[in-house]
């Protein structure tokens, strides 16, 4: 209780005319109770503060609407149509995540307004493949990927796409190489393919035949396409023997990862990291025309950072395979309210 002095005490002074005996019970007395006002006055101050934030918090409460514990409506509907999509519980954890944290309550109240914006996320979070200018002819692209994602079908239709051109590029002289001894009548596909569409194929089984065939064709092609065995992503050691062989294919081949949109999202990303070794610059989507969602692939991209190059959607050859964009992948999410043109204007140029 230091400090604390009442108004009404008078000091006793040693040696003053009017010295009296000194009461200490008294005086004691006289200083408890000054001191007891004091701490009611800290309390009441104490109490107002804290009803005065409790106010707060109960106003607060009550303009979001929403029982204590619940999310609001418009979070809950958005994270009922990304897992509706196959969109990842992390994936979906980071819209709405970064829901709460940039969209203050009046904007959230807006329904359409956020689900035009959670799908412009979900555009800017698709990363479309750019090829570097190939620093020499011919260009090589060596596709890779696990057994029964359409590797064959999807060379056939890449060597359509680039020997007839298009709008973008001029025709080119294709050559295709297979290394798939191993699958009944594998060779035979691909021969037809390249007799149908006018296109040498060579069959190879080795690092050194591969090579040389590489050689061969170096001299007067734009582009030699690489068809490979389909792998086991857990078969580490047959990963390490075809990685070999491909080095056959020289240093600036570009090595693309197959993977059809029917696979599991966790499957994905384990393919994603099987594959890795092989330094893959793209991954291409095949079979999207077997399912209505595509949440799992969009996920595991973004989650591994990965590049999309192609995607497939039929067995017609080239008609089925088409240049990656973001807009196709937008215009397919479910319960979306997608604005094409809004869209269009914000992702055309990644097209």
């Amino acid at each position: 209780m230091t400090g604390i002095i009442p108004k009404d005490y008078t000091p006793y002074t040693i040696g003053s005319a009017n010295s009296q005996p000194v009461d200490f019970q008294k005086e004691k007395e006289k200083v408890l109770a000054a001191a007891s006002r004091t701490d009611k006055t800290v309390q009441e101050k104490t109490d107002l503060i804290q009803q005065t934030i409790l106010n707060e918090v109960l106003d607060l409460k009550k303009r979001i609407n929403t029982p204590s514990g619940e999310e609001h409506p418009t979070l809950t509907r958005i994270g009922e149509i990304l897992d509706l999509n196959d969109f990842s519980p992390a994936y979906s954890r980071n819209i709405l995540d970064r829901l709460k944290k940039e969209f203050p309550l009046e904007i959230l109240n807006d329904y359409d307004q956020v689900q035009e914006q959670v799908v412009e996320w979900i555009g800017e979070s698709i990363a479309i493949f750019k090829p570097d200018p190939p620093k020499k002819q011919p260009r090589i692209m060596i596709l890779v990927g696990p057994t029964g994602v359409g590797k064959t079908t999807t060379i056939a239709k890449l060597a359509a796409v680039f020997r007839l051109g298009n709008k973008e590029c001029r025709p080119f002289s294709v050559r295709m190489i297979t290394i798939d001894y191993y699958r009944i009548g594998a060779k035979l596909q691909v021969e037809t393919y390249g007799d149908i569409m006018q296109i040498p194929v060579s069959c190879v089984d080795n690092y050194g035949d591969l090579k040389k065939t590489i050689a061969l064709y170096s001299e007067d092609v734009d582009l030699i396409l690489v068809d490979t065995i389909g792998k086991n992503p857990r078969d580490s050691v047959e990963i390490a023997k075809m990685k070999q062989l491909l080095s056959g294919c020289g240093p600036t081949a570009e090595v693309h990862l197959a993977v059809a949109a029917t696979t599991k999202y966790s499957d994905m990303r384990e393919i994603f990291q099987q594959f890795e070794p092989f330094n893959y610059r793209s991954v291409i989507i095949t079979k999207l025309d077997e399912t209505i969602r595509v949440g799992n692939v969009l996920s595991a991209l973004a989650d591994k950072g990965k590049f999309i190059s192609y995607i497939t959607d039929g067995q017609h050859v080239p008609d089925d395979m088409h240049k990656a964009g973001v807009i196709p992948f937008l215009i397919n999410l479910e319960e979306f309210k997608i604005n094409r043109d809004r869209i269009e204007k914000r992702f055309s140029h990644v097209e």
